[in-house]
């Protein structure tokens, strides 16, 4: 296997980090203080993410967007990941699931949003219905050529600045071994349509400054053709967009965790105890060092899944391992750090009690580290017949 970097990605990588460092970490402090991206700093960041080629990057380049590969994808996501998950979500990456769209949609929903003339978000999480999509209660039904949707979504993240929602709602019920789920359809709503609120969600240690809202429908009227895909097949393109979040999660997870790392390790050579640098006792630098091999590991596995993908051979297996590796290893890095810095790990200056907190979250979005163990196992178990 060749595990060096050809020419271009390296290129990718030196790009967005670049940008990284110096359009996004200068905001930190001011978006953890606020819980907000101010409203002329996000078009400043989206204005100059358009200007280097560095939006849309998941996106085929004969629609406008960055055309790249899955493994070009993932080393971008572990660069924008060293940055407040606030300021590098303004360099989007639009939801793959808008590849869907069909006719009018391009023209009114995916190449404005390639174009960042549009943001999309997408929801599908209900406060009854969280791993367990089929049994959400959001419905729509057809009233000749408009549907009618009824129903709420929760921790729907960045809805508060988006203009339209990838929306999944049940359309009918289907009989299963076991028992009845829905059959779920994606649309494509406005925000601002009737019917349509949009609310902050509760307030989140994690990732200040990006939201999650509560979105409801009462009585929303949505024209047909804005019907994304065939009605009863969400499910599918829900599975579609999934793989691809779950290998952003954990790119992401790869970059953080280099950048606390690093900081641990900064900290450990140069802080001094008992005439020397701690990082020379063994409980600080084996502890280290077990960090940096699960990182390389986690870094591997991100990689690999990516390769796969590009090669189309990619499991749901090889995604779940990825994000569930990643995310428990970086949850397992700032803990460290923090154990690294002593008292100061818990301060806000240092940073590294924001690492601690926001590296909580990802154990739990987009696939739970349960949930995650469910599809491996299932995938080990499932040729031996149980």
């Amino acid at each position: 296997m060749q595990f060096d970097l050809t020419d271009e990605q390296r290129l990718i990588v030196g790009t967005v980090r670049d940008f990284v460092e110096k359009e996004l970490y200068p905001h930190e402090d001011e978006v953890e203080r606020l819980d907000e991206v101010p409203a002329d700093l996000q078009k400043q960041i989206t204005e100059k993410a358009l200007a280097a080629g560095l939006y849309a990057p998941n996106m085929p380049a004969e629609i406008g967007g960055g055309g790249l590969d899955a493994v070009g994808v993932a080393l971008a996501e572990r660069e924008l990941g060293r940055a407040s998950y606030a300021l590098h979500s303004l360099v989007a990456r639009p939801s793959n699931i808008l590849l869907a769209c069909e006719g009018r949609q391009r023209d009114d929903y995916l190449l404005p949003t390639v174009r960042g003339e549009r943001i999309d978000c997408l929801a599908m999480t209900e406060p009854g219905s969280g791993s367990d999509v089929r049994s959400m209660t959001t419905r729509a039904v057809r009233e000749g050529d408009d549907y009618v949707i009824t129903g709420g979504k929760h921790f729907i993240s960045h809805a508060d600045v988006a203009d339209y929602v990838i929306l999944f709602a049940a359309t009918g019920v289907q009989q299963t071994s076991h028992g009845k789920k829905a059959l779920i359809t994606g649309f494509l709503v406005d925000l601002d349509s009737p019917g349509v609120t949009v609310r902050r969600g509760p307030a989140c240690v994690s990732n200040r400054g990006y939201h999650t809202c509560e979105l409801f429908f009462e009585n929303v009227r949505v024209p047909a053709w804005k019907r994304l895909g065939d009605e009863g097949q969400g499910f599918e393109l829900m599975n579609t967009w999934l793989g691809s979040t779950r290998l952003s999660v954990a790119a992401t997870c790869v970059g953080r965790g280099r950048r606390v790392l690093d900081l641990a390790l900064d900290w450990a050579a140069q802080r001094e105890q008992f005439g020397q640098p701690i990082g020379r006792f063994q409980g600080v630098g084996f502890p280290l060092a077990d960090l940096a091999t699960e990182l390389d590991a986690a870094e591997l596995l991100t990689l690999r899944a990516a390769w796969k993908c590009d090669q189309g051979t990619m499991s749901d297996s090889d995604v779940a391992m990825a994000k569930l590796f990643a995310s428990e290893a970086l949850g397992r890095i700032t803990d460290q750090a923090v154990q690294v810095f002593g008292g100061l790990g818990l301060m806000a200056e240092t940073r590294i009690e924001r690492y601690w907190r926001d590296a909580r979250l990802e154990r739990i979005w987009d696939g739970t580290s349960e949930i995650q163990r469910h599809i491996i196992s299932r995938a080990l178990l499932r040729p031996r017949g149980a």
